[in-house]
Parts: structure tokens; sequence; C-alpha cells
């Protein structure tokens, strides 16, 4: 009886030995141990990579655990306490500025500021309150809502203040909300390298340019009259005409109070200046000058006895948040990205000022990032843009302080202003806020000395530095800014479109090559001429460099081209008239022909050819003297020429085809090109827009000037040998 079949009929049978299975048995015991393993250290690296993400994001994490606290704990604190005191002024004075409500400057000295210290990575700036960015966010908040929409129905003269401050406390939120969210995006995408088209010259110009609107808006505080002020080109002007047409109604007291504040404002900051070195910290002018001020109008009643404007109520405690309205988003857009990279540009150069001071990394994007989190959080709790002070910065760093503590300390300072003291101000003259905003763009106004110094150094930059002054104040801050960045960068192109160009010489005995035209101790080589641009060459340019590589390198290159053409032309029409002759000598001689003159007749047809014999030239007069003496004369005077692209830093396909043009036209006058210094990505860029060829090798390509010199001097033969004749004629 046949036995049944097994269940795996039909499948390959596996056996394992006893050995084997006692080699199976461990690891298929590792096995699990080894998958936790795995899987241990791929949440350990997953976790690694969290901690170095969040430690990059939120600074405060990293630097916060390893605060020394016996070194730095005091000094932090000091200077703390001297910036919030500072702030306290600039925060109430440049709300003014921004167009809301004094108040609101001590908002935005608080929860952005407090922001910053977390997530920023500068220890020594000051961020707040700015001159130049409040006033910025003024322009958009005036023109947005100006004050003749919001004047009482029945008296047109009246303005309803509370309805205009309101309107425009929503602008400036808005708008702080999107310039929060440019420099987020910018920051993530890793766009901080945008605030190099920002050059020192145009910001420099343009702060000055800013300054002078800020002094202007603010003389009407001063003189104590009302004036409507738009955003709009011309607008500084139409402004300075409206102050003088208000002149006959300026405020005496209100002057008098304007100009007394900024003489002793001047006079102790100056004495801060000299004496800085021998007090801890600065005498506190602005907060003693606010208190007394404060004091004297509420003591006289100056508001009431001399029409003294006041700052008015200041609301006590903190507000809650409050989404900002983000139907204005369209109408600000454009001047919130330009206050974005305006922001981020005053703020990067002060950071790195500081940083390379006291020896300490910083982090660009990081940089845009933190901005971003605090102008976007802030805009919730109705502050404006803030930016980084030049002074309060200087104010913090030479009072002690060493991190991000001394930031949170002035925080804590506005806070218990804005809780408890802020309604003491109340009866503040609004003339003191206008003086703290003018004396401290005394340091903005210290950079006109840059006109005499740019004329002596770079009067291209003086240019960008004057158009940017000029286009600020004509056009406003916005389209000013525009103009200027434009203007900068055609200055860009029209320095690589006239860039330096230089024959080089060799130093005596040694590797280095240098403009003979600049310096005397070197000299050209014989035979090979050395040509070097200061720019890169690019479509604008290329046609430039072409002509001056022709024109210096003493060969009248397209001259000898075209008596090359003539001469072949020449050469042709010898051949064809030497066939020609041929022909009719043969046939004339046909009938004549006899057996000893059959080779005379071949030696003849020979000749037709192209090899004509003297007796035959000089029968027919086919090539004149006057073409050979000619080309004799004009014969190049080297035999090599070395293009030093050691400047080129990319070529385009212009550049390229005008390269090939080069190569071609020399060597159609017996002139070897040669290539030396090109950069990797130059020489990756040659290959990819196919400039090599069976005529252009890279045989032709030199690490150097020297080695390409090198090479020329080893291979070339006797220049005699060389200069029979420019255009050998084989007739």
């Amino acid at each position: 009886m046949a036995a049944p079949p097994s269940p795996d009929h039909g499948m390959k049978q596996l056996t394992f030995s006893e050995a084997e299975l006692e080699e199976l048995a461990p690891r298929s015991q590792d096995a699990g141990p080894r998958i936790l393993s795995r899987m241990k250290k791929r949440l350990r690296c997953s976790g690694t990579v969290v901690k170095s993400l969040l430690l990059k994001f939120i600074p405060i994490l990293s630097w916060l655990p390893r605060y020394p606290v016996k070194e730095w704990l005091l000094g932090d604190i000091i200077s703390g306490i001297s910036v919030g005191i500072i702030q306290l002024p600039q925060g109430l004075a440049y709300a003014l500025l921004a167009g809301v409500p004094p108040v609101f400057g001590l908002y935005s000295s608080f929860y952005p500021v407090l922001l910053y210290t977390i997530f920023g990575t500068s220890r020594h700036i000051s961020a707040g309150t700015f001159a130049v960015i409040s006033v910025m966010v003024g322009s958009v908040t005036e023109s947005l809502a100006p004050s003749d929409n919001f004047l009482f129905l029945g008296n047109g003269s009246i303005v309803d203040e509370e309805a205009r401050d309101a309107a425009r406390v929503q602008v400036a939120s808005a708008l702080t909300l999107l310039v929060g969210i440019f420099q987020i995006l910018l920051g993530l995408m890793q766009f901080g390298f945008v605030v190099t088209y920002l050059s020192e010259p145009l910001l420099r110009g343009y702060t000055s340019a800013a300054a002078v609107q800020v002094v202007v808006s603010q003389v009407k505080s001063i003189l104590g009259v009302k004036i409507s002020q738009e955003s709009r080109p011309l607008s500084l002007i139409y402004t300075i005409v409206n102050i003088c047409s208000q002149l006959p109604k300026t405020n005496i007291a209100s002057l008098l109070i304007g100009l007394i504040a900024i003489a002793v404002l001047f006079a102790v900051k100056f004495l801060n200046e000299k004496y800085i070195s021998k007090i801890r910290f600065p005498i506190p002018i602005e907060l003693i000058t606010l208190i007394v001020a404060t004091g004297i109008a509420y003591g006289a009643d100056l508001n009431k006895a001399y029409g003294v404007d006041i700052v008015g109520e200041i609301p006590t405690g903190l507000k809650a948040p409050l989404v900002p309205n983000v139907s204005l988003f369209s109408r600000v857009v454009g001047n919130a990205f330009a206050i974005a990279v305006v922001v981020y540009a005053f703020t990067i150069s002060l950071v790195k000022m500081f940083a390379g001071k006291h020896g300490y990394k910083i982090d660009s994007n990081q940089e845009f990032i933190a901005l971003g989190l605090s102008n976007s959080v802030g805009s919730f709790f109705q502050c404006f843009t803030i930016g980084m002070a030049m002074s309060r910065s200087l104010v913090q760093e030479s009072t002690g302080g060493n991190s991000q503590v001394a930031g949170a300390v002035s925080c804590l300072v506005i806070l218990i202003i804005m809780l408890k003291a802020g309604e003491l101000f109340k009866t503040l003259p609004k003339a003191i806020l206008a003086s703290v905003v003018i004396v401290n763009l005394k340091g903005i106004f210290k950079q006109f000395r840059d006109i005499p110094l740019l004329w002596r150094t770079n009067r291209i930059d003086l240019v960008i530095w004057l158009v940017t002054f000029v286009a600020t104040i004509l056009l406003n801050l916005d389209l000013g800014l525009a103009v200027s960045v434009a203007f900068c960068l055609l200055t860009v192109i029209f320095r690589t479109q006239l860039p330096h160009y230089s024959v080089l010489g060799q130093v005596s005995s040694t590797h280095v090559y240098r403009d003979v035209a600049q310096y005397q101790q070197v000299q050209e080589i014989e035979g090979i001429k050395i040509f070097r641009s200061s720019s890169t060459i690019y479509f604008a340019n290329a046609d430039l460099y072409a002509n001056a590589v022709k024109k210096m390198s003493g060969i009248e290159v397209d001259k000898l081209i075209e008596l090359k053409k003539k001469a072949n032309k020449k050469e042709a029409q010898l051949k064809k008239k030497a066939e020609t002759q041929a022909k009719k000598e043969l046939k004339r001689r046909k009938g004549e022909m006899v057996q000893d003159k059959v080779n005379e007749l071949d030696s003849i047809a020979v000749r037709s050819s192209g090899t004509i014999d003297p007796d035959f030239r000089q029968d027919y007069g086919i090539l004149e003297e006057s073409t050979v003496n000619c080309l004799e004369h004009k014969k190049s005077p080297i035999h090599s020429l070395i293009l030093d692209l050691s400047t080129v830093s990319f070529v385009d396909t212009v550049s390229i085809k005008m390269l090939k043009n080069l190569f071609r036209d020399f060597h159609e006058i017996d002139v070897n090109v040669y290539l030396a210094g090109c950069h990797e990505n130059v020489l990756e860029q040659l290959e990819v827009g196919s400039f090599f060829s069976k005529t252009i090798t890279k045989s032709q390509l030199f690490p150097s000037v020297h080695d390409a010199v090198a090479y020329i001097t080893q291979t070339s033969g006797p220049r005699e040998a060389k200069d029979k004749h420019i255009f050998s004629t084989r007739i």
C-alpha cells in the first residue's frame, strides 16, 4: 500500500544539521535586542536633531542654563535699569512719530523686547522703538488714516482724535503683523542675503533723510501748532510750507519749553559722552526732564493757562490681545516688505559690530526670525514695528550688559511703569517728547560728515549717498528706498561696464605680474601680451572686453584679418588666372605639338595648380608688390596672448561666444591665445557652454599667468622662424 502524500509535496525540503541549528539559535535569540537597539539609536538620533533645532530656534535654551550668575548678573541688572529708564521717554516720543498715542510706545517697548530676549542671538543690542522705523510706520498710518478723514460734522476744523487714533492703531498693528510675517519667511528661507543690496552709503543717506523728516515732523510740536501731514511725494516740502504758514500762531510757551529741553538734553548728553569712563552709568537726563517737565506742567496748569499741548490720559495695566485687521494687508504690503528689510539691515549691522567686538557668533537668519516673532506677536498687543537703536545699545554695553538678561530687566522697568506710573505722565508737554526725539537724532546727523569723506575716497559711493538722500526727501520713505536700491544696482552695472583693463608685466626674477602702467619695475615679456580686466565678464561688458583686448594688444587685428582676406582673394584670382592662361597656352600649342614638347606642356599643366614659375608670374603680373609690402609691414609683434581670468567669477553665453571669437581672430593672424587663472566654476561653465573644441583645447588653460609664460617660453621656437611672412602665399 502506497504511503500518503506529504503535505509539503512538491516543495523543497530544508534540512539543517545540529551544528547549523546551534549556530542559528543564538542569532534568533539576539534578533529582538538588536532591533530594539536600532530603534533606540534612531530615536536617539531623532531626539538629537529635535534638540539641535530647538536650541537653534530658541537660543535662550542654550545660553540660560550656562549663565554665569556671579560674573554677569549685577552688570545685566544695572544695564537693564539704565536702558529701561532711557526706553521710557523714547517709547513715548517715538509713538508720536508712528502716529499713535504714547501708551502704544510703552507696549512696543515691552512685548517685542521680551520676545527678542528669548529668540535673539545678540547679547548687547537693545531692541525696541527706533526713530527711523517709527517715522516709516508713521508715514503709513498718516496716509491711510489722515486727520482730514476724521473731522467733526458741522465743524470742519476740529478733528475727532479718538477715532483717528483708533484707526491709526489698527493700521500700525496690521502693518507690524505683515512685517513680522515677511521677516519670519525670509529667515526660514535663508534670505538674509537680501540686505546686501542695501549698501552702507545707501543706508546712511537714507537714515539721514529720514532724520530730516523726523525733525520736520516734530517742529509742529515744538511750535505748538496743528498741521495736517500726508505721506506722498513732495510731502516734506508741503509740510515745511504749512509750518511756515502757521508760524504766526506759534505757542510761545511750547516753543520755550522745547528749546530749553533741547539745550539741557544736549548739554548733559555731551557731559555723559565726555566723562563716560569716570561714571558708572550715564545720567538719565531724559527721564529727569520728563519728570521735571511733568511736574511743572501739572503745577502751572500749562495746558489750560497757556494752551500747551500735553500727552493726555495714559491708561494703566495691560490690554488683552486683539487680532489685527488683516483686510489692510493689501494696502500696506509694499511698505511692510520695505520696513522688514530696513529693520533687518539696521539690526544685522549692529549685531555684527557687537559680536565682532566681544568675540561671539550670531546667526543672521535667526535674527530675521527673532525680529519676525517679536513684531508679529507684538502686533496682537497693538504694538508698532520695532528695531534696534544704536544709542540704547551703546548704553547697554557701556553700563555692564553682558547678555539678553539686560533686555529682560528693561522690560521689567517698562512693565512697572505701565502698571503703576504711566498715568503720572498725562500732563507731560508734547514739546518735551519732540525734544527727546530731536536730540536722539544727533548721532544720525553726524552722518553728514560722510559727504567730504566720500568726495575724497569714493565718488560713486558719494553719488549713491546723495541720490538716496534727495530721493527720500522728495519721494518719501517708501518710494525713496525703492529708487535708491534701483540706483545702487545701476551703479554696480555701471562699474562692471567700465572696469580697469591692464597689460601685465613681470617683476624681474619673480612669479609676480603687475600692471605695466602703474609699476616701473615690471617689464613686458617679448612676444607675449598678458591682459587682465578688473571685473567679471558677462553680456553687459563682453564687447567692451573684446575691444579692449584688441586695442591693448598693440595689433590692428581687424585690419590684419581684412588684409589676409584680400590676399586670399588675390591668391584665388591668381590660381584661376593661372589655370586660364595654362589652358590657352595648351590650346595654342596643340597643333604644333611634337613628341619632344610633351614634357614641357605637362609642366605647364602642373603650374596651373598654383606653382607658377617666376617668368610666368612676371609675364602676367598677377600679384601686386604693394599688397606684399603691406602685409610684411603689418606683421604681428607678438606670437602669444594670455588672458588672465583670475578676476572672473562667472561667464554667460555671450561672454563665451566673445572668447571664442577672440581665439578665432587671433588665430587668423597666427597669435596663440591662452587662458590663465580660471576658477573651477568658470571652467565648468566653459565646458557646459561648449567652449572647447578641436581648435580650442584644454592645453591652452593654465592655473596661473606664470605657468602660461613658462610654457610659452619653453615651447616657442626662434622668433625669426615664425616671422618669415604672416600670410604665406603658396603660389
